[in-house]
């Protein structure tokens, strides 16, 4: 079906099942579907459409940004980056009398602080806050989660890993990924934690995942996080 609200041609489906209440679905090429009781006026339905548009344009623009995959920031232009799980826009303030670039956030903005305002100035700055923001978050959870394990990690490293968002080694030396300083504080946890089981089991056997399960048994959430918001972790 089709509907034309606020100027934008909304195209949509209407399935009618055995149910309550209405639905909105929208699957990973934000194409939309309804989800309605049987016999729900169409009326009803565009209205709900119309209620929710702001929030279907924006999950339909990021759908549509996830396809397209990892994408170049300008800075020149108004930017927003991710930090533990929300994004903030970025601010730039050129200062000539500093010795060296730096970061600082506000709650609201993300302030980056610089002597030349070039982008590859800027993302310097920006992945030296997140290297220092990681390691202080991660070196945090790993203390947090110390109690459930006899062994402890040699050494905590922060990485510029293109692979993977951690590592184990057999040495016990743990490495995470500064971009994981983007993500919300659970899934930070839940890779520490992750990564940490590997010093008990260095495989992904059965008995890695019942470890990982009982320290965090809402671990498939997390990974879930990480699959559909890795495109957007990015300087």
């Amino acid at each position: 079906m089709i509907h034309t609200y606020s100027g934008e041609t909304i195209y949509f489906e209407i399935k009618y099942k055995n149910r309550t209440s209405m639905a909105i679905q929208m699957d990973a090429y934000g194409n939309i579907e309804v989800q309605a009781p049987k016999g729900t006026p169409n009326e009803k339905v565009i209205q709900l459409l119309e209620d929710k548009w702001e929030l279907i344009q924006e999950k339909s623009k990021e759908m549509k940004d996830r396809l397209l995959g990892q994408q170049e920031k300008n800075y020149s232009h108004d930017e927003r980056v991710l930090y533990l799980g929300k994004t903030y826009p970025v601010k730039v303030y050129p200062d000539t009398t500093i010795e060296q670039d730096y970061v600082v956030f506000d709650e609201k903005h993300i302030n980056v602080y610089v002597k030349q305002v070039e982008d590859k100035n800027i993302k310097q700055a920006l992945k030296r806050f997140y290297y220092q923001q990681c390691k202080a978050i991660v070196e945090k959870s790993v203390k947090s989660y110390q109690s459930n394990f006899k062994v402890k990690p040699r050494s905590i490293r922060i990485s510029n890993s293109k692979t993977t968002w951690g590592t184990c080694d057999s040495q016990l030396q743990l490495t995470f990924n500064w971009r994981l300083a983007m993500a919300p504080i659970k899934v930070i946890d839940y890779v520490v934690v992750h990564e940490m089981c590997h010093m008990i089991h260095l495989n992904h056997d059965r008995s890695f995942w019942r470890l990982v399960g009982k320290i965090s048994p809402d671990y498939k959430e997390q990974e879930n996080w990480l699959a559909l918001s890795n495109w957007k972790m990015t300087i």
